[in-house]
C-alpha cells in the first residue's frame, strides 16, 4: 500500500439524498460500503465528516452570533458521526467516535493517544465536533487530525468531481483537471478545494492532499494502493 494511515474528509451531503438535506439510508449505506472496501486493504483510517446536510452556518446562521452558529455546526457533525458509525458497523467495521466537544453519553472525548491506539487495533475512528473551536471549518479539523494521528495523506472526497479543475467542470465542459498541484498553487490560484487555513496546516506539516470522487467505483481503494487517481497536492 502507498498509504498505511489516512484521514478521509467527507461532506455531510454524502449522507443525504438527492436534495442534499437530512439523511438517506441508501446514500449512507453506499458510502459505508465504499469505506469498508478500503478498510479491507488493511489501511488505518480516521474520518472527519462535515454537517452541510443539517446545518450551514453561513446560511442558516445569518443574523446569529458567529460563534453560536459554529457551535451548532459542531454539534451537527457529531450527529453525522454517529449516523456514519452506525452504517460502518453494519458493514462489520469496528468504529469509534471521538468528539472535540464532550458528549460522553454517546461518544468518547478526543484523546490523541487513545485515537492512535484505536487505529493500531484496526478500528475506524470518526472525529466529530470539528476542532472544538468556532471560526474553524471541518476542512481545518481534517488537516489538524491528519497531522495529529500521523496520517500519510488527507483524502478529500468529492461528489462526481474527480479532482481539482481550473473551473467548475459541471458548468464548463472545457475545464481542465490538474493531476498535481503544490500547496502554493492551490492558494495563489484561489481554487476552492479546502479553506486556506487547512491548506496552510497541511503545507507546514508536509501532509499531502488527494482530491477525488468517492463515488467513482474503487477510487478510494486505488488511491490507497498507489494508483494515480484525482489530483494530488503536495510540496
Amino acid at each position: 500500500m502507498k498509504y498505511k494511515r489516512v484521514l478521509l474528509k467527507l461532506s455531510g451531503e454524502f449522507l443525504a439524498g438527492p436534495d442534499g438535506h437530512g439523511y438517506s439510508a441508501d446514500a449512507t449505506r453506499s458510502l459505508a460500503a465504499e469505506i469498508a472496501r478500503a478498510h479491507a486493504t488493511g489501511v488505518e483510517m480516521g474520518i472527519v465528516v462535515g454537517a452541510g446536510n443539517i446545518w450551514r452556518g453561513t446560511r442558516q446562521g445569518l443574523g446569529m452570533d458567529r460563534a453560536t452558529a459554529d457551535y451548532i455546526g459542531m454539534l451537527a457533525t457529531a450527529m453525522n458521526s454517529l449516523a456514519l458509525q452506525d452504517a460502518l458497523e453494519r458493514e462489520g467495521l469496528e468504529t469509534r467516535v471521538q468528539t472535540a466537544l464532550t458528549i460522553t453519553e454517546v461518544a468518547e472525548p478526543y484523546i490523541r493517544r487513545k485515537a492512535l491506539r484505536h487505529l493500531e487495533k484496526g478500528r475506524t475512528v470518526i472525529f466529530g465536533g470539528g476542532t472544538g473551536n468556532p471560526f474553524f471549518s471541518t476542512d481545518t479539523a481534517a488537516a489538524l487530525r491528519g497531522l495529529e494521528i500521523g496520517a500519510d495523506a488527507v483524502l478529500m472526497a468529492k461528489n462526481k468531481v474527480d479532482g481539482v479543475y481550473d473551473d467548475d467542470p459541471r458548468k464548463n465542459p472545457g475545464a481542465r483537471r490538474f493531476e498535481e498541484l503544490t500547496y502554493l498553487d492551490l492558494l495563489s490560484k484561489g481554487l476552492q478545494v479546502m479553506d486556506a487555513t487547512a491548506v496552510s496546516l497541511c503545507m507546514d506539516g508536509g501532509l499531502p492532499i488527494v482530491v477525488f470522487d468517492i463515488f467513482q467505483p474503487g477510487a478510494l481503494v486505488d488511491i490507497i494502493q498507489g494508483k494515480r487517481i484525482g489530483t494530488i497536492i503536495h510540496a
